[in-house]
C-alpha cells in the first residue's frame, strides 16, 4: 500500500470486471439448516495470500433502484481492490423476505443485529476458506445499519463473537448507531475505524464517540466530520427523508446526503488506517 495514494477514485468509472456472484452461509439458521447470503466476490488481482474485506450493506441493501448493486458498494470494491484486497459483499436481506429496513420503526424491524452478527460471522467463515485468502487478515466494514452490523460482529463479551471459528482482525463501520451498543459496554475484539457525520440527526455522533472514549485495547480510532450528515461518503445530494421514522427526532424525518470533504478525506483516513493493519504491500 505503498503512499496509499488515492489511486484515483474521484475519476473512478466503476469499470471493474463484474462480481462473480456467490452463496454464503450465514452462522443463522431456519429449521436447522444455515441460512444462505446472496454474495457478490470481488477477487483482487495479486500474487500470494492477500487481506480480504466483508462489505456490510445499511438498512437499504445493497441495491440500486434498478435491483443493481450499488454504487456505493461498487466503488468501495473497486478502491480496496486496488489496495490489494479481495472483497465480498453479502445480502442480508434478500433470504429473510426483506427489500429495505429504513421506513420500518426500529422495534419492528424483522432483521436484527443478533441475524447481522451471524451472517457477517457465517461470511468471514467462507472468506478464510477462499484461495489466495490470508484467514489471518479479514475485514469487516459497514455503513449505517450495517455499520451497527461491525459493532455486533466485534463485542469482546459476546459469546458468538468469541466462540466463532474466525473472527474479524480489523474493521471500520461508518455513521453507526452505538447508543445500544454504548449502553452495553461494547468493547473491541479487533482495532474498529470509526466514520461519523457530526450532523448526523439518524445515527448521531456522540454515543460513538463515547463508545471510542470508553474502549480499552485492541481500541477504538474516529473521525467526526464537521458539516456532514448520514450518507456523508456519497454522492447524492442532501435531502430530508421524511419517510424515516427513526432518528434522532423521530416522525420529522432524517437528513442524508454527501459532503465531497468529508467524502475524501473519509477515504483518505481509511485508507490509512488500513496501512496500520496491513502495512505496505
Amino acid at each position: 500500500m505503498k503512499g496509499l495514494a488515492l489511486l484515483g477514485w474521484l475519476a473512478c468509472t466503476l469499470a471493474q470486471a463484474a462480481p462473480q456472484a456467490v452463496e454464503v452461509p450465514s452462522l443463522d439458521r431456519r429449521d436447522g439448516v444455515a441460512l444462505r447470503q446472496p454474495g457478490f466476490w470481488f477477487p483482487a488481482t495479486v500474487a500470494g495470500p492477500a487481506p480480504a474485506m466483508l462489505l456490510l450493506h445499511g438498512c437499504g441493501g445493497p441495491y440500486d433502484s434498478r435491483g443493481r448493486l450499488s454504487r456505493r458498494m461498487l466503488e468501495y470494491a473497486e478502491l480496496l481492490n486496488a489496495q490489494g484486497l479481495h472483497v465480498l459483499v453479502a445480502d442480508s436481506l434478500t433470504p429473510r423476505g426483506e427489500k429495505e429496513l429504513c421506513t420500518q420503526r426500529l422495534k419492528q424491524r424483522a432483521v436484527t443485529q443478533a441475524n447481522r452478527r451471524r451472517d457477517a460471522l457465517g461470511a468471514l467463515q467462507w472468506l478464510a476458506a477462499q484461495p489466495g485468502v490470508d484467514a489471518a487478515r479479514l475485514g469487516l466494514m459497514g455503513w449505517s445499519h450495517g455499520g451497527s452490523a461491525v459493532l455486533a460482529a466485534t463485542q469482546r463479551d459476546q459469546a458468538e463473537v468469541m466462540t466463532a471459528p474466525v473472527r474479524p482482525a480489523f474493521a471500520v463501520a461508518f455513521y453507526p448507531g452505538c447508543s445500544e451498543p454504548l449502553k452495553q459496554g461494547w468493547q473491541p475484539v479487533a482495532p474498529l475505524l470509526l466514520l461519523l457525520g457530526a450532523e448526523d440527526d439518524w445515527t448521531p455522533a456522540a454515543p460513538c464517540e463515547a463508545l471510542a472514549a470508553q474502549a480499552r485495547a485492541p481500541g477504538v480510532q474516529l473521525a467526526t466530520y464537521a458539516g456532514a450528515y448520514h450518507g456523508f461518503d456519497g454522492t447524492a445530494p442532501l435531502v430530508l427523508r421524511t419517510d424515516v421514522p427513526n432518528g434522532v427526532r423521530p416522525g420529522q424525518g432524517v437528513h442524508v446526503g454527501g459532503q465531497p470533504a468529508a467524502r475524501a478525506a473519509s477515504r483518505e483516513r481509511l485508507l490509512q488506517f488500513l496501512h496500520q493493519q496491513l502495512g505496505a504491500r
